[in-house]
């Protein structure tokens, strides 16, 4: 064989390898975290006050009918409080619509952004200090899900001796080509985030989601709080480590059937959602380290694939189509769990190459502007890292 062949042959076996390692660590994240549509716990005598804090920005073409959904849930001990972030679309005359006909909804509108916040980070403190729940309930502004969603989370979450269930949402069908790199995502983040193990005490791994983090609000009030976190990107999962960290019982469900939204509605969308991302990991990596990482899982991602080659070693074949199955179906896995729909799981390495072009043009475009941009604000990135809570697996 020559130099090339052994190089290649090694090339498709790693990626074969690495690729089995996938599937079983998806197979175990499905096995351990349970549907909540599945869940059937024993409802209490007296159900606890709970408090929704929805913050939105800019969301004046989804929040009615995602907040007109939270309103249909028969949960009987609900309070609402609707956070108007410094919209300019219209955000503020619709909550104020909703809450002039429900009692139950509350309104704050923010008008100015202190110097030393995260705008989301802000409104979440300000809502949780309207809040009186017994129960604290952090849901984004386009979540919908059915009635009796609540019910279900407050009493597993009793049933069990919980402190905080973070509950991840279906991902509603988009584009075709959107649902392949989400495909992608979806699996790096259950994997690189070991769900499995989220809810282990004796763990790291911890989990938040920001479409439906449930926090018993003796437990957050035994944190450090939102001021910790003041200048945290990723937010929701920073929420969940402070949580865990402070002694908190946690827990990850999947709540496909029940709890639901458009993550993004095009590549577009998401190729500047991921700048949020990306300028994460460049806080504690820098980009060299985050972009050869991400090369990296691409590169192996399509490994099993290049075996398929009619033009490489006979041998690899079969071993290209072993790695192949397996690598279809470790994607299938994750993505049907959250999704359902099996075809974009099917395109592994179009999916992989996407998340290399989205991941390039994130990194590059924090790097040039020497910040993030997020929901209208522009923060420089040395006050970011300095306020950079979340740690990597």
């Amino acid at each position: 064989m020559t130099v090339l062949s052994w190089l290649l042959t090694a090339y498709v076996l790693i990626g074969c390898a690495y690729w089995l390692v996938n599937l079983v660590l998806a197979l175990r994240v499905v096995r351990t975290v349970p549907l909540l549509k599945h869940c059937q716990p024993p409802e209490p005598d007296e159900w606890p006050k709970l408090s929704l804090i929805i913050p939105a920005r800019d969301e004046a073409d989804t929040i009615e009918a995602a907040v007109q959904s939270r309103l249909q849930d028969d949960y009987p001990n609900l309070e609402i409080v609707l956070i108007d972030d410094r919209s300019g679309d219209g955000t503020g005359e619709i909550i104020d619509r909703l809450a002039a006909n429900d009692p139950r909804v509350h309104v704050l509108h923010i008008r100015e952004l202190p110097a030393d916040w995260l705008g989301k980070v802000h409104a979440l403190q300000r809502g949780y200090e309207a809040s009186s729940g017994e129960w604290l309930l952090f849901t984004d502004a386009d979540v919908h899900w059915v009635p009796g969603t609540l019910r279900r989370s407050v009493a597993h979450a009793l049933a069990r001796g919980l402190d905080h269930v973070a509950v991840i949402p279906e991902l509603w069908r988009a584009a075709f080509l959107l649902d392949v790199l989400l495909a992608t995502f979806v699996r790096l983040m259950c994997l690189l985030g070991r769900l499995w193990a989220a809810g282990d005490p004796r763990s790291t791994a911890a989990a938040g989601v920001g479409a439906f983090n449930l926090v018993r609000r003796a437990a957050f009030e035994r944190t450090p709080g939102f001021p910790w976190l003041k200048f945290e990107i990723v937010d929701d999962i920073g929420l969940g480590q402070m949580l865990k960290a402070a002694g908190a019982r946690s827990a990850v469900v999947n709540g496909r059937r029940l709890v639901g939204l458009h993550w993004y509605r095009s590549l577009g969308a998401l190729a500047r959602g991921m700048e949020r991302t990306a300028f994460a990991g460049l806080g504690k990596t820098g980009v060299a380290p985050m972009l050869l990482l991400s090369l990296l899982i691409s590169v192996l991602d399509v490994a099993p694939f290049v075996g398929l080659i009619p033009l490489c070693v006979p041998y690899l074949m079969a071993a290209g189509a072993a790695g192949t199955a397996t690598a279809l179906l470790a994607q299938a896995t994750t993505w049907c769990w959250i999704n359902g729909r099996l075809l974009p799981a099917l395109f592994v390495p179009l999916g992989a190459v996407l998340a290399v072009g989205v991941t390039l043009r994130s990194a590059c475009c924090a790097v040039r502007r020497g910040g993030l941009v997020w929901r209208g604000t522009f923060y420089p990135a040395d006050r970011l890292r300095q306020g950079t809570r979340l740690k990597f697996p």
